[in-house]
């Protein structure tokens, strides 16, 4: 079962990792990427940080912010875990790039909103 209580802390794993994330998409380009198999899948592991921590979210939380399509997030670390042979550096660069900048400010609102 989830805990309520630990919310909070899976919602800083996700802001921590979004960073960790749109840092390394400055410092690395999705070329040095697909060259280099250890950058690649650092990559990878923060995005699937990012999906267990959602599916550890209550669904109480969840069902309350319907503006984030956690399913879809959840979806994406399955993808990431089981289907790891279809992965490609640039899917994982379009996440990146794509759908994270809008993510981080809802993620730091949520957090706000815990510590409220």
């Amino acid at each position: 079962m989830r805990e309520r209580i630990r919310d909070k802390e899976r919602l800083e794993h996700i802001l921590a990792a979004i960073d960790i994330l749109l840092d390394g998409s400055k410092r690395y380009t999705v070329e040095q990427a697909e060259k280099d198999s250890i950058i690649f899948y650092g990559f990878v592991k923060q995005v699937e940080i990012i999906g267990e921590a959602t599916y550890m979210l209550t669904k109480e939380f969840r069902d309350s912010h319907p503006d984030v399509e956690w399913d879809v997030i959840e979806g994406m670390r399955h993808v990431l875990v089981h289907g790891y042979y279809a992965i490609t550096p640039h899917k994982v660069w379009r996440v990146i790039t794509n759908d994270l900048p809008t993510l981080r400010p809802l993620i730091e609102n949520y957090i706000q909103e815990k510590s409220e």
